[in-house]
């Protein structure tokens, strides 16, 4: 959800800020632009601005043969105002150049004031406030990195913000609360980034900033501060991502790479059992066993697709590991007074780790006196992780596309790990249960790859509904989860209507929906609910519904007119969502490429939602 590139370097930064931006396209944008000093003095702001993609704001930057040394670039997602090019950043005062990705949510309020002291607004923008009040700052302080912190001290809500001069010529300030911003350094000069993967083509060498962080960086030195003005240090991380590995190689899409790196995804993350013999608690963290033996129940916030890992680990998590769990979407829970328990173990998930719906959550929980925090997370560095005492980190690796897949699958695998290892410390894992389950885990790559195989049936599938307007998703126990998933996929990236229903719960309102045009997919594992499935599926059919079914081995379910039968190649017990949601990724990915939508970049959607 928008994105920053700043830099500043020894060598024409307009290339870096363009492919920069291009590799945060995936965030999600509706516009683009790019502010640079370049000039026989290097101080003329130059500023250009585009609606649509990155590519229409290169061809201006190629065009007017652009270059400078130093220069922030932007992409928006449209809050406060529609996708227009007068809404697009960045904003100027009197040659003051502002990007800024988050909220201020008193922008009003300022707004009305610099509007009596004389400053115009060109756009509907809370961005633009940020722009005429630095300016004001400057007027009474010279210095911009004061102005700048001034400034800061009077916003409120969420910011990360890059900000050039036309008097600045040698240095670019940047800022952050409640919005993510990395830097990077390299011997050629020093860069600012809402995300590593647009720094990679430039350096590893990364400095994760704070909340109330401010930074100046000049091409040869960056120092940091916080916003009453203390020196502070932070530590350069070197990242393990390399600049491939956010690259579409072979693949049509970033979402199809993802479906089919989920695999490699899954051994990755869980290749610290390959020779363990027992699980331990310790792989959440050096005192988690303690925790886990303290705590009497689990509370998991989450939001989307995180979340309805969440609802699949509730399952498990009482099943096996006998505790109590309870799954909140957490951008209700930061709203309502929930009755706390400080021995509750808080459990947040979030490929990004900035998601601020779940980020404000968990330091709400926090605040209620339950202290005992997990973060399961794709990006080591975030600050959802940072903000917790125990850690587990995916290592799914860069997931660019906007529907989640392989980060999905791997929260899963990792929330399978933590229900394993919080029963044994509960007692209720026997070394039986724990070799069948260990042996499960390690096999769970190769399960995957098995369901990958199935992808020319999934196709025949979607080209025979995929101009339906309307979808309907069965599923019972914990594969309602998987069924809610599948859902989700289809709306996100096809723009088909879905719903998703406990099977169960047809007859108390659903059926109505249920005719010849309205497609049923169902979720079909050999497990103990599997008769009750079928006679829930039975009542699609006699009103002419037509049911696409993902069906275990042993279910006994054979194709007949209206009833198009997936059979899975194995019956996965524990592990069984994992398997079932490949097939609805995949389904919702193939009709996406029938309707001709864009995959990896859905209207109206962002994949990291760092606002409220």
């Amino acid at each position: 959800m928008c994105g920053i590139v700043a830099a500043i370097a020894d060598q024409n930064i307009v290339p870096i800020l363009l492919e920069g931006l291009r590799k945060l396209e995936y965030r999600g944008y509706d516009s683009a632009g790019l502010a640079v000093l370049n000039g026989t003095a290097g101080t003329e702001l130059r500023r250009l601005r585009s609606v649509g993609r990155v590519a229409e704001l290169a061809a201006q930057a190629d065009e007017q043969k652009l270059e400078a040394a130093i220069g922030i670039a932007h992409t928006r997602w449209a809050t406060h105002g529609v996708p227009s090019e007068r809404n697009a950043h960045p904003h100027i005062s009197d040659g003051l150049a502002v990007v800024h990705n988050g909220i201020i949510e008193n922008f009003e309020s300022l707004r009305v004031r610099l509007t009596g002291l004389g400053y115009t607004f060109t756009s509907e923008t809370d961005t633009e406030v940020i722009a005429h009040l630095v300016r004001h700052h400057l007027n009474t302080r010279p210095d911009l990195l004061d102005a700048v912190r001034a400034t800061c001290n009077e916003l409120i809500g969420a910011y990360a913000i890059a900000i050039v001069s036309d008097g600045e010529d040698s240095r670019i300030i940047v800022a952050r609360h409640g919005s993510p911003l990395v830097l990077g350094q390299s011997e050629r000069g020093n860069y600012a980034a809402s995300d590593t993967s647009a720094l990679l083509q430039v350096t590893r060498n990364m400095i994760y900033l704070e909340d109330g962080d401010m930074a100046e960086l000049t091409r040869s030195t960056l120092r940091v501060i916080r916003l009453d003005g203390t020196p502070v240090e932070r530590p350069v991380q070197v990242s393990q991502l390399s600049a491939d590995a956010v690259e579409l190689g072979n693949y049509r899409h970033y979402m199809q790479k993802e479906i089919f790196e989920q695999p490699a995804a899954l051994s990755n993350t869980l290749e610290m059992l390959a020779q363990a013999r027992s699980i331990t608690p310790n792989l959440f963290g050096t005192n988690a066993d303690g925790v886990f033996r303290s705590v009497r129940r689990v509370l998991v916030l989450a939001c989307g697709t995180s979340y309805h890992a969440g609802l699949v680990a509730r399952y498990w998590l009482e099943d096996i590991a006998g505790i109590e769990c309870s799954v909140e979407i957490a951008s209700e829970y930061r709203y309502r007074k929930p009755v706390s328990d400080p021995q509750t173990l808080v459990v947040t998930m979030s490929q990004s780790g900035e998601t601020a719906d779940t980020l404000a959550a968990l330091k709400y929980a926090k605040s209620l006196g339950m202290t005992h925090t997990l973060s399961i997370c794709n990006v080591p560095e975030s600050a959802i992780v940072r903000e917790s005492s125990l850690r587990f980190i995916t290592r799914a690796g860069p997931e660019i596309g906007v529907a989640s897949t392989k980060a999905y699958t791997t929260q899963l695998a990792a929330l399978a790990l933590l229900t394993l290892a919080i029963a044994k410390t509960r007692g209720t894992l026997t070394e039986a249960l724990e070799e069948k389950h260990l042996g499960a885990l390690r096999h769970l790559p190769s399960a995957v790859t098995r369901v990958l195989e199935l992808e020319p049936q999934i196709k025949a599938w979607a080209e025979r509904f995929a101009m339906k307007h309307h979808a309907l998703f069965l599923g019972r126990g914990q594969h309602y989860p998987i069924a809610l998933e599948g859902a989700l996929k289809l709306k996100e990236i096809s723009y088909i209507h879905a719903e998703a229903y406990p099977a169960g719960e047809l007859k108390h309102g659903p059926l109505a929906l249920v005719d010849r045009d309205m497609p049923v997919i169902a979720i079909a594992p050999n497990d103990t609910l599997i008769e009750k499935l079928k006679s829930n599926l039975q009542e699609v059919r006699a009103r002419g519904g037509e049911l696409y079914v993902i069906a275990d081995a042993g279910t006994e379910m054979e194709e007949s007119e209206g009833v198009h039968i997936l059979p899975m190649p194995e019956n996965y017990g524990l592990l069984s969502p994992v398997l079932h949601v490949i097939p609805l990724q995949l389904l919702a990915y193939h009709a996406a490429l029938v309707k001709g939508t864009d995959v990896d970049k859905p209207r109206n959607l962002a994949k990291s939602v760092t606002v409220e």
